[in-house]
């Protein structure tokens, strides 16, 4: 008698059917779950009286907050969105495209339609493009650039009742620890303001002329990001005291330590661009140390930290700030006057070299040790 056996007609083996037939209930349960819900879930919260709930009345501003506010409405006219652009031809006469290439900040300088930003904002780019804070956008021409500071400088044909130039501060009497405001535009998004504090000063970066320093930079924590670059740093008065330029993040994005080239060089070079398109101005041929380093070692005057070799400095006999064998550091000549113009600080000493004829010789009243004594310098050939 051979019985029932497991693979008689497949008896003992599961339908093929039920895993569907399963899959086919628990949809059509969860759709009847979701369409009429479950006891108590449904109809049971309403009320048709229900109202907006009432307004907290919000407190005072605080004093910061109300210095922020005003910081930033005073400000964000002078500030603009920068584009740089290559131009392309679409194969018919006088039809040209423009392709964005890259974006950044500047600021309005003056009426005449002068705006500042950093030269590698617009490095590359066949034209550019500034978008003023009212929407308004002209097509820029470039008047003139120095990229061993990363500056340069655009011209729009805006009328004058929309340019609001930036009021210009000094960076020379700067503290670590003052509150700043950066404005700009990261990540294309208009007209954004940071805060923070000044973090350090005389710092040195790399400017985007290979082998070439910007001295005496200030460090931020106030947020920089891609955008921000060409943008200004405020102080706590709405004043420009620095120019934006770069970051130190080793992903792209604001770290927390952020450069800004101080207004005190910005209020140097940026004439200098709009008279001849350049930076011209004999030189030394020296490394300064900023005003801050210099009273900390108690000096009066511009303390010189390095001479340049092959320079009218090294062939005067200029001396340079060094370490002894014991670590000790050894002062080099300080300057406190230029052909007979006292000198006390950094600014001093370019402002009175920007007037220099290079084809004279200039005296130098300096300190060497404990002695004054006077050289002649030759700045033929020093141009630069």
């Amino acid at each position: 008698m051979s019985g029932y056996s497991s693979r008689n007609n497949g008896a003992g083996r599961p339908s093929p059917l039920l895993p569907f037939l399963l899959g086919v209930l628990v949809v059509l349960s969860l759709t009847l779950l979701w369409r009429f819900g479950l006891p108590g879930w449904h109809g049971s919260g309403n009320d048709a009286a229900a109202e907006p709930r009432p307004i907290t009345p919000r407190a005072e501003l605080t004093d910061l907050e109300k210095t922020n506010i005003q910081i930033y409405k005073k400000a964000r006219a002078s500030v603009v969105h920068i584009t740089s652009v290559d131009l392309a031809s679409l194969g018919f006469r006088f039809n040209v495209q423009e392709i964005p290439k890259g974006t950044g900040s500047g600021f309005i300088w003056d009426e005449k339609g002068h705006v500042v930003t950093n030269f590698h904002v617009i490095q590359g780019g066949q034209a550019a493009r500034v978008s003023l804070a009212d929407g308004s956008s002209y097509r820029a021409r470039y008047v003139g650039g120095a990229p061993e500071r990363d500056l340069a400088v655009l011209k729009i044909d805006a009328p004058a009742s929309a340019l609001k130039p930036i009021p210009v501060g000094t960076s020379d009497d700067l503290e670590v620890g003052q509150v700043v405001y950066a404005i700009g535009n990261p990540f294309g998004l208009d007209q954004t303001l940071t805060t923070g504090v000044i973090s350090a000063l005389g710092r040195e970066i790399r400017s985007v002329v290979e082998g070439q320093t910007i001295q005496n930079v200030i460090q931020t924590d106030a947020a920089i990001n891609p955008g921000n670059s060409g943008g200004p740093l405020l102080d706590s008065s709405g004043r420009l005291i620095g120019v934006n330029t770069a970051i130190y993040s080793p992903s792209g994005s604001s770290a927390g330590i952020g450069f800004a080239i101080p207004v005190d060089e910005v209020n140097r070079v940026v004439p200098q661009l709009i008279r001849s398109g350049k930076i011209i101005r004999p030189s030394l041929g020296i490394q300064v140390a900023t005003d801050q380093l210099a009273e900390q070692f108690g000096v009066q005057g511009v303390m010189i930290l390095r001479v340049l070799p092959g320079t009218p400095a090294e062939q005067a006999g200029l001396r340079p700030t060094v370490r002894d064998a014991e670590g000790r550091i050894l002062l080099g000549d300080i300057i406190l006057g230029i052909n007979g113009k006292e000198i006390k600080r950094v600014r001093d000493l370019f402002a009175v070299m920007e007037k220099v004829d290079p084809s004279k010789p200039v005296r130098l009243k300096l300190l060497r040790g404990e002695r004054l004594i006077e050289l002649e310098v030759d700045l033929s050939g020093s141009n630069s």
